[in-house]
């Protein structure tokens, strides 16, 4: 599809939509099946609507409907093989239903007879053994038909350790084993697993903000979020691919999902972009790297500020506050590429005398932001997530009878059906990597695997984080985003947090500020050293002294070190760190849907369009490094403002570097010295007198190449 002349067009969008559901469109459009389909998916939305709001149900018995009801939703719109005869297809269709059903059957077995199960004290019966059995293999079918092979293979491998080869393997990673029956209790009865906390976060927050983003979009937001981007930056030069930057971030900002968010702007944008002058690979890789900005930018960040704030116990509201600025640093750093190769391909503005003014858009369609104002009102009154996004749901209906379209009973019931079949796969992919979570906290491989790396890295934050780099590369070639977060944070995040929890110690122990209560651990294990913790020191002997303090010391030294607030925040960083690597398989070959996505819209080459993609997505690696390192979101809000200004000129100079082109092409000699430039304002040095010397290099350069690229040609290469 590719290389198809048509792929650009309405039909060529319509293949990317059918390929991914795999076929679902067929059954979604039936006369007879789709209704169905369509009253079942209302059906679910309200039920859940009820989950989060006045609902006395246990978690349990929530978790295993939420199961059964998406299971079903799955088994009816994924049809299990693709069959071109109607035989076939009819057959399909009844092994199909037959499996939904059973999903649901299993989620009531749990709720009619868990009482009975603990009455016989957690002896399977033949039922319990069937059901729980059938509940497993459910959901790896479901999972193999939304998101392919690699994770239903991966968790058989888990299970399968837990219960048989784990004993098997020697060293560090054997694990003796438990019996099948436990594993399967685990994994389904008992409420960990398929039932445990990530099937929870699915039908909360998850579910809440997708519906949210669902009716925000039926309302008609879309549109004016296109039309406001296409106001407001398309004017300039190189206009439509700020376009595409600023609508990916506020599209973003509603659905949470990279491929989405490249299909609905990048229909607009990637032509627009062409048309101003961009090569169609690069306007093809622009929307695929903004695109991907969609699951860093709150409030909705796909799945993970959900899941980050389940992990680190740091409120939801926290973690979007903090995940604010690095989104914003991300999306500039895109549109930084934008500006230089509108430079250098002597992009033109689009004008569009027909085209409304900025006002014009904000007059008519101003009550679309409402949602989002009452959203971040909500949280910041108190509300809980589940609450909030109820409310922003209802205020969407309200804002939309301000608009010439108010929402009606069958646009309601549309966004209903909308949000229940948005979040299908994003729901089975949660309840499948419960089962890959539950192995890890039963048999303790997240700690084991966390001191792996940290042997592995001597130490060095650095090492460590390029480590979990390339793990997160390697698990994003099988799974999506959000899965791949989820195990490289359940495996990694401890090493990440003991290291950056470190260094803030690190710091204090060198600036003499260490607290009494530590120094008094320094008192038993080194008592010959106290004299030098009163003062001042080099990061060289602090170093030594922390050597001195023994492993079963090391977590009450920081505990007693460091506040809990400054704790929590350096958890949020170590899995913020990980969030962030994990989304680089959206743009990195062999495997990057989005990028793919775009390059079928643009009719470019899938495989050079994702390697264009990586190169413009460089902020995925920067900002990582400046979690780990600076007080980006670890620090107040003026030291958070400091690094951000300070950062976004340095990678500006960085992304010069790289195209080897500022505001006219540099000469080789100033192209490598726009790399330490960036640097100067990137280390973290903590030296504000450096970082303004390199700001002020940079602006010369700058204004150097401005008057540069101003010249004639002839006269600018003398």
């Amino acid at each position: 599809m590719a290389n198809s002349p048509d792929s650009g067009s309405p039909e060529g969008i319509k293949g990317i939509r059918d390929e991914s559901a795999n076929g679902s469109s067929e059954r979604i459009d039936h006369r007879l099946l789709g209704p169905v389909i369509f009253v079942i998916a209302v059906a679910t939305s309200l039920i859940h609507l009820y989950f989060n709001t006045v609902s006395t149900l246990s978690e349990l018995w929530t978790s295993a409907l939420h199961f059964g009801l998406f299971g079903l939703i799955c088994a009816l719109t994924t049809p299990m093989f693709q069959m071109r005869s109607p035989g076939g297809q009819r057959l399909v269709l009844g092994v199909d239903v037959v499996l939904g059903l059973t999903a649901l059957g299993c989620a009531a077995y749990l709720i009619l007879f868990e009482s009975a199960l603990y009455q016989r004290g957690v002896n399977f019966n033949t039922a319990d053994w069937v059901v729980s059995i059938a509940s497993v293999l459910l959901i790896l079918e479901f999972a193999r038909r939304t998101v392919g092979w690699f994770i239903p293979v991966l968790c058989i491998a888990a299970l399968s350790y837990v219960a048989w080869w784990g004993q098997y393997v020697d060293g560090i990673f054997n694990f003796p084993g438990l019996t099948w029956e436990t594993v399967l209790f685990r994994s389904y009865l008992g409420g960990q697993g398929m039932l445990g906390s990530i099937a929870r976060i699915s039908w909360t927050y998850v579910f809440m903000f997708i519906l949210f983003g669902a009716f925000l979009v039926k309302s008609g937001a879309g549109d004016f979020i296109i039309e406001l981007a296409r106001c407001a930056a398309g004017r300039f030069t190189g206009g439509p691919g700020f376009v595409a930057v600023f609508s990916s971030g506020l599209m973003g900002s509603v659905s949470g999902s990279s491929v989405a968010n490249t299909v609905s702007t990048g229909v607009i944008t990637i032509p627009l972009m062409r048309k101003a002058g961009f090569p169609a690979r690069f306007a093809a890789g622009i929307e695929a790297a903004a695109s991907t900005g969609g699951q860093l930018m709150p409030p909705v960040m796909g799945a993970g500020a959900f899941i980050m704030a389940s992990y680190t116990q740091v409120s939801y509201l926290t973690i979007i506050s903090v995940a604010a600025l690095p989104a914003l640093l991300y999306f500039l750093s895109v549109a930084m590429f934008v500006r230089i190769e509108a430079k250098r391909s002597h992009a033109v503005k689009l004008e569009d005398d027909n085209s409304p003014s900025l006002m014009t858009v904000l007059k008519d369609g101003w009550h679309f932001l409402l949602p989002l104002f009452v959203l971040v009102g909500a949280l910041v009154y108190g509300f809980t997530p589940t609450y909030a996004a109820g409310i922003a749901i209802l205020s969407v209906i309200v804002a939309s009878w301000l608009s010439s379209k108010p929402m009606g009973a069958k646009d309601i019931l549309e966004a209903l059906m909308t949000g229940a079949r948005n979040i299908t796969t994003t729901a089975i992919l949660l309840i499948t990597v419960g089962l890959i979570v539950m192995v890890v906290s039963t048999t303790g491989i997240g700690n084991t695997f966390s001191i792996m790396i940290t042997d592995w890295a001597g130490g060095s934050l650095l090492v460590t984080i390029v480590l979990v780099a390339l793990a997160s590369l390697i698990l994003g070639m099988g799974l999506p985003v959000t899965a791949a977060y989820i195990v490289l944070a359940t495996l990694s995040a401890p090493a990440i947090y003991q290291l950056i929890a470190q260094s803030q110690l690190l710091d204090l122990i060198m600036s003499g500020n260490l607290p009494e209560q530590a120094r008094s651990i320094f008192m038993l294990v080194a008592p010959d050293k106290m004299e030098l913790l009163g003062a001042p020191m080099d990061r060289a002997t602090a170093t030594q002294l922390l050597a001195l303090v023994p492993d079963t010391f090391s977590t009450q030294l920081l505990e007693q070190a460091l506040s809990p607030a400054t704790l929590s925040m350096a958890l949020v960083a170590a899995h913020m760190i990980i969030f962030w690597l994990s989304q680089d398989s959206n743009v990195t070959p062999p495997v990057c849907l989005t990028a793919f996505a775009a390059a079928a819209i643009a009719g470019t080459p899938q495989m050079r369009t994702g390697f264009t993609a990586w190169k413009l997505a460089k902020g995925l690696y920067i900002v990582p490094l400046l979690f780990a390192y600076s007080p980006l979101i670890t620090g107040d809000f003026e030291q958070m403002l400091t690094v951000f200004c300070f950062a976004l000129f340095g990678i500006y100079a960085i992304v010069a570097g790289l195209e080897g082109y500022l505001e006219h092409p540099l000469h080789p000699v100033v192209r490598l010295l726009m790399f330490p430039v960036g640097l100067l304002m990137l280390w973290p040095h903590g030296q504000l007198l450096l970082d303004l010397a390199g700001l002020a290099l940079f602006v010369v350069a700058f204004v150097w190449s401005s008057r540069q690229g101003r010249r004639p040609p002839a006269l600018a290469a003398e």
